[in-house]
């Protein structure tokens, strides 16, 4: 009866693991990210193809930051330059201490898009991450 009860405690806690992984990698239509220096949390992000997503972005930093998603593919390289722009799929500014929500349709490819900061040496600083579209 011990041992039974063993198991069924083991297969209680699998299953709820699982559910719970499973959960976090559905695509979402909404994306919560906080903006300090140099970095985003969080880092990556899974959301729905060819849906309207809503960004909420929150600058905790002391200067301005970029949400910028490159198209599939693509990236900045080494440095984010103007010869970068026409890579780009959206990207949203929010200034310090600022919090702004805004809305964009997801690219209906899947895959792993590029994210970083646009602000000049917050790509070079580490400021990246990524979108994968499902």
């Amino acid at each position: 009866m011990k041992k039974s009860l063993v198991v069924f405690t083991l297969l209680v806690v699998l299953s709820s693991l699982l559910v719970a992984c499973a959960g976090a990698s559905a695509p979402a239509t909404t994306i919560n990210v906080t903006m300090t220096d140099f970095q985003f949390a969080p880092t990556q992000f899974t959301i729905a193809a060819g849906q309207e997503i809503t960004v909420n972005a929150t600058n905790n930093g002391a200067v301005l930051h970029e949400f910028v998603i490159f198209k599939l593919g693509l990236n900045a390289g080494e440095k984010f330059g103007d010869e970068d722009e026409d890579n780009i799929f959206w990207e949203v500014e929010v200034e310090p201490a600022a919090t702004t929500t805004v809305t964009f349709t997801a690219p209906t490819e899947p895959g792993e898009y590029y994210l970083m900061c646009g602000t000049e040496g917050h790509l070079e600083a580490g400021m990246i991450g990524s979108v994968t579209v499902k």
